[in-house]
């Protein structure tokens, strides 16, 4: 029989919890992830051990929340193939995907940027997003800023950020539609709804998109980096980063201008609706078909 000897440099699920408690990760955190499995080098049982790393660690009275979003690769052409939370993989890469099919994991019902979350509370993350705007005060990522919740990113960049999208969202940022497209979204029962979702900007924001506020964060002290494997690590509270984010909205950048003069706004789409959002009730109005589910 040939034996194989494991790879010296292979992460194995103790390794990586080590390094992630040695970031900051902590029991009871609730935290957002978004991640990169390519980033880390080899791991000794992919993307799911790294999942379970950090459920080892948060534990089942913290949260953990990643991105499950599909930006609207999954409809077709024709919009005929609906969005499923219990079927549609995201685009978000392997560890995300891992995530969102584990035991006691919800997810949310909004078509193109669905939440999963677990740990305590989890469903009342994620219970009422196709309710709310999508990177809105109430979305999932709203309400982990109003408890207090960090950022860990794996891999990847501020640029994948989706905090800041929240933070633009609070603001006012006029790139950005409330429910403005709709997607077909399957049920349980099997019942296809019309979803709402927010209506992408038709250019790039030359701040959140481009990356220019990480190193403000770090010049600031108001993160902390580490490499796990291959894998570059940063940890921040999404405080901090609303602080920096909407600084940089409010006044500009270098030569990028503030938010209120800048020129992009709302794509327009075949998925493109009249909003059924209600400014007056910071709510959906009364007959929007997602009081029905």
């Amino acid at each position: 029989m040939e034996i194989i000897e494991a790879d010296s440099t292979s992460l194995t699920q103790h390794s990586i919890e080590h390094e992630l408690r040695t970031l900051g990760v902590a029991r009871n955190m609730r935290l957002m992830t978004h991640s990169s499995l390519s980033s880390f080098g080899h791991v000794e049982g992919g993307a799911a051990t790294i999942v379970r790393a950090l459920m080892n660690i948060v534990g089942p009275e913290g949260l953990l929340l990643f991105p499950s979003f599909n930006h609207g690769d999954t409809f077709g052409p024709d919009f005929s193939q609906p969005f499923d939370p219990h079927t549609t993989k995201t685009t978000n890469g392997a560890i995300p995907d891992a995530f969102w099919r584990m035991p006691g994991v919800r997810r949310s019902l909004d078509p193109t940027h669905a939440f999963a979350a677990w740990g305590a509370d989890a469903e009342r993350y994620v219970a009422q997003h196709h309710r709310t705007l999508t990177m809105g005060a109430q979305s999932p990522l709203g309400l982990l800023l109003a408890d207090g919740g960090s950022c860990l990113l794996l891999g990847v960049d501020y640029d994948r950020n989706t905090f800041h999208h929240v933070v633009e969202t609070v603001t006012g940022a006029p790139c950005l539609g409330k429910r403005c497209e709709a997607y077909p979204v399957q049920l349980p029962n099997a019942r296809i709804v019309a979803g709402r979702t927010w209506g992408w900007r038709n250019g790039v924001c030359p701040i959140t998109d481009m990356n220019r506020y990480g190193r403000i964060m770090h010049a600031r002290d108001l993160d902390r980096r580490s490499i796990i494997g291959e894998c570059h690590a940063t940890l921040f509270a999404l405080r901090d980063c609303l602080t920096v984010v909407s600084e940089l909205l409010r006044d500009g950048l270098d030569d990028i201008p503030p938010c209120t003069r800048c020129p992009i706004r709302p794509r327009t789409m075949s998925a493109t609706v009249e909003s059924d959002w209600d400014e007056d009730t910071q709510q959906p109005r009364a007959d929007s078909t997602c009081w029905t589910y």
